[in-house]
């Protein structure tokens, strides 16, 4: 059996997908959510990591410099889904361009996770409704995440709640690096720091998006507001 077609060779149906909820982005979660709908070949679980679903789950204090609720609560996602099979976490502020059942195609049982592997540093100070910008190695590698749960044991609650933010961001979980496999960066495309890039696959608005007056002309902006449009449309007789 090949690794890298050990999802749908294994007949997992339904692809768990895991996105990241905050109150001051509301909006951007359920775009994201109907950009996965459109598109998406196989049935899909999406769940919203919403800090006021999570309890006990999720007990750590909010950093200074966490920009959103769910700067921590994504590492949960392999003892969500109880350690076993594959499963996505992508922030919330992104636009899905095509099938994502592309992007668990190429899950690879070598590795723990598989991540875009972004070598940057961020051309701004601030993001977002004036957040600071933190730059660290390994930046944005989390904001997707297709987790090979089994091989992330050691993502305990506890862990999740005890462990530093860099800990937890630079894949200090793993035994070393050589357990993260490398996704292309079509995947994880950083609008406004990256060029435009026709072929990306997920738009990230890293920077702000559209629904910040600061993203409103940025790349694949229009595109996310036709998928607003979409999502809201109903049908008249």
């Amino acid at each position: 059996m090949s690794p890298r077609n050990s999802v749908r060779e294994k007949g997992k149906n339904v692809l768990d997908i895991f996105i990241g909820y905050d109150p001051n982005e509301i909006v951007a979660y359920h775009v994201a959510c109907h950009s996965i709908l459109e598109k998406a070949s196989q049935p899909v679980r999406v769940t919203p990591l919403n800090l006021r679903n999570l309890g006990p789950l999720m007990t750590r204090e909010r950093h200074a410099l966490q920009s959103t609720e769910f700067a921590f609560s994504r590492f949960l996602v392999p003892h969500l889904v109880n350690h076993t099979g594959w499963a996505l976490f992508m922030d919330c502020d992104m636009l899905v361009r095509t099938d994502i059942a592309e992007l668990f195609a190429l899950a690879d049982d070598r590795y723990a996770v598989m991540v875009c592997q972004h070598d940057y540093s961020p051309s701004t100070q601030t993001k977002f409704l004036r957040q600071i910008q933190s730059p660290y190695p390994k930046k944005n590698w989390s904001s997707v995440m297709l987790f090979n749960s089994a091989r992330c044991r050691k993502l305990t609650p506890d862990y999740v709640n005890t462990a530093t933010g860099l800990e937890l961001h630079q894949f200090k979980w793993l035994e070393s690096d050589a357990e993260i496999g490398a996704l292309p960066l079509e995947w994880n495309w950083l609008v406004g720091e990256y060029k435009m890039n026709p072929a990306a696959k997920i738009a990230h608005y890293t920077i702000a998006g559209p629904y910040f007056a600061e993203g409103r002309n940025g790349d694949f902006a229009d595109e996310w507001r036709q998928t607003y449009a979409r999502m809201i449309s109903v049908a008249e007789r």
